[in-house]
């Protein structure tokens, strides 16, 4: 698949690079998909919830009354989950929710992710760019310039570029990784992916390596 290359006006460069079929031209696996994002989701989940049982509360062991002629249930402790203040009956407890999921399904889902942005003509390529300082006026304008600021954006270089991250950052809608910190949400989230030549360069690179190790 070929697309054009734009530099930072907006304006094609006239060079194209190819985007790999194997890469971005899959028959995306929708369960793959689904997968990955449940296990990104799942790994942003603390799992610090607490709450206190019978055991753990604070109180009396007295019984609080006769076990007969009551004409109510026999009671032992004011501790009881059936009283107010009492212990929670099965209540949560810390856990670790990320569960393991096989690099290849992993792999397969971010090309299926990159597959259905490639088909919705939703990639965008750059020459390599980089800003003299941090502005967000900088990165605004770059957004505006290419027409991708009328929804989410992420930006994919082939290396951090602490001038292009800081100069995004407080733009609500728009986000910057490196080749290697992209994931299937993040690519699902975003409405429109921005790659630089480099960064294709890289990613063709990953997961042909990846492939061959396999």
């Amino acid at each position: 698949m070929e697309i054009a290359v734009k530099n930072i006006q907006g304006e094609d460069t006239g060079r194209s690079v190819t985007l790999a079929d194997s890469i971005f031209g899959l028959e995306p696996n929708d369960h793959a998909i689904y997968l990955d994002v449940k296990q990104y989701m799942a790994n942003q989940r603390q799992g610090t919830h607490k709450a206190k049982e019978r055991a753990e509360i604070t109180g009396s062991t007295k019984k609080i009354k006769r076990q007969k002629g009551t004409g109510t249930a026999r009671a032992g402790s004011i501790k009881s989950p059936v009283f107010r203040g009492g212990g929670r009956i099965f209540g949560p407890r810390p856990r670790n929710y990320g569960f393991k999921l096989n690099k290849k399904v992993k792999q397969l889902a971010r090309k299926s992710a990159l597959s259905y942005k490639a088909k919705d003509n939703q990639i965008t390529v750059l020459e390599a760019f980089s800003f003299d300082e941090p502005k967000t006026k900088n990165y605004t304008s770059l957004l505006t310039s290419l027409s991708l600021n009328e929804g989410k954006s992420l930006l994919v270089l082939d290396s951090s570029n602490e001038n292009i991250y800081l100069s995004a950052r407080n733009i609500k809608n728009a986000k910057v990784i490196t080749a290697d910190q992209l994931n299937t949400y993040e690519i699902l989230d975003a409405r429109y992916v921005i790659m630089s030549e480099e960064a294709v360069g890289v990613l063709e690179q990953m997961y042909n390596q990846k492939a061959n190790d396999n």
